[in-house]
Formats: C-alpha cells, sequence, structure tokens
C-alpha cells in the first residue's frame, strides 16, 4: 500500500482532544481535511504523525504543545485603556477580535478581561500551551 510521504495530498478524519478528554475539534459529520504533506498547513506534530500511514489506517498521537500551537506567552496579553475601543465593539470575555498591527498585520486576540477602565486582550492562540491528542484515520493520499 501507498505511504504518505512529503507532497502527498492527504485527506484524513479526526478528533482533537485535550488532556481532560473534551474534545475541541472533529471532522465527524464533515468532509474528511486535506492537506499537503509537509506544506506546514497543519500542525507540526500532527503533520509528522500522519507522515508514513496508508489508506485506512487509523491512529492515536499526543502531540506536545512545543509542536502544536507553541508555549503560553504571557506577554501575549496585553491591557489597554478601556476608551481606546470604539463603543460598538464587543468586550465580553471570550470574545474574538482582530487588531491590526502597526505595520498593518492582522492579528487575532482574545478579550481576556474587561472592566470599566482596562480591557485586557490575549494574542496567544486558544491552543497555546496544550498538549493535543489526536485519532486520526487516513482515508485518502493523492
Amino acid at each position: 500500500m501507498t505511504q504518505a510521504k512529503a507532497g502527498d495530498t492527504v485527506h484524513f478524519h479526526y478528533t482533537g482532544t485535550l488532556t481532560d478528554g473534551s474534545v475541541f475539534d472533529s471532522s465527524e459529520g464533515r468532509e474528511p481535511l486535506s492537506f499537503t504533506l509537509g506544506a506546514g498547513q497543519i500542525i507540526r506534530g500532527l503533520d509528522a504523525a500522519i507522515e508514513g500511514m496508508e489508506v485506512g489506517e487509523q491512529k492515536t498521537v499526543t502531540i506536545p504543545s512545543d509542536e502544536a500551537y507553541g508555549p503560553y506567552q504571557p506577554e501575549a496579553r496585553q491591557a489597554i485603556p478601556r476608551e481606546e475601543i470604539p463603543g460598538h465593539i464587543p468586550l465580553d470575555p471570550g470574545t474574538m477580535l482582530q487588531m491590526q498591527t502597526p505595520d498593518g498585520r492582522q492579528v487575532p486576540v482574545t478579550v481576556a478581561e474587561a472592566d470599566e477602565s482596562t480591557v485586557v486582550l490575549d494574542a496567544n492562540h486558544p491552543l497555546a500551551g496544550k498538549d493535543l491528542t489526536f485519532a486520526v484515520e487516513v482515508v485518502a493520499i493523492g
């Protein structure tokens, strides 16, 4: 059978869980996820785990945070005065927003905290600092 190798388009189903067993994402009920192996389109640890798998093969792998979304970086949290944010923007904790850096790049942030005077924005990926477990099944290689 053909094994998945760098440059192949791999189609796979997956369920991703945290160390407590809670599901954070799954392809269940959807089309399989497709990506080019070795092209940096999915997290590094999962890309490496799928390399060498064959169609129909299933496995469960745990990806450490440094091979997933990286470590949690406290310096990626920033408190800003509430008056610097337009009043129409929702600031409930957990709200995802887009900020623009001085050089024009868009950066996704999450409202971590908000009170009358200050809003704390967190630019860490929501899964940063977390080890992730994936149950994967390769359904096609092409």
